[in-house]
């Protein structure tokens, strides 16, 4: 699985590069017709993978309380994200893939709670769960890319 971990992480850098040298206005911006930016989908995969492997798992997540609910499934941009948070935000695209593969090596995930996502699909174990980052990073790549188009038709000062 450590491949897959691999995978994950080359998703992360493509959407780091691909949202490189947008203002920290269009990363917040929140076009019409859409419910969320491009930031809060970046923090979003974050949560996500912390809630889908740790917290299923009955472990505890590897970001703060405050970023994990800011982020998580069902939430939506409630504030403006600065520069400085998002450079930390940058930082955690990573750590917590090092954090995941340290953890996924040393087998502590082995009271993972099986469960049903909103797509149907069932997750039984912490492989199937990294099965289903990787796709979900990929939903969320598709808007933010979306998301992108947006912004750079809007005139930012």
């Amino acid at each position: 699985m450590t491949g897959l971990i691999a995978n994950i992480r080359k998703t992360r850098a493509f959407l780091l590069n691909m949202v490189d040298g947008l203002s920290i206005e269009q990363l917040n911006h929140i076009p019409e017709g859409f419910n969320n930016n491009i930031i809060w989908n970046l923090g979003h995969l974050i949560a996500a993978q912390q809630g889908l492997c740790y917290l299923r798992a009955d472990l505890p997540h590897h970001v703060s309380e405050v970023f994990f609910n800011t982020f998580k499934p069902g939430s939506k941009p409630e504030r403006f994200i600065d520069g400085e948070e998002f450079a930390q935000m940058k930082k955690l695209m990573f750590s917590t893939l090092d954090l995941l593969e340290k953890d996924y090596a040393d087998q502590i995930f082995g009271n993972y709670q099986c469960w049903t996502t909103r797509y149907g699909v069932e997750l039984a174990s912490i492989d199937d769960a990294l099965n289903f980052v990787l796709f979900h990073e990929g939903l969320h790549q598709g808007y933010v890319m979306a998301l992108k188009r947006l912004v750079l038709s809007k005139e930012f000062i």
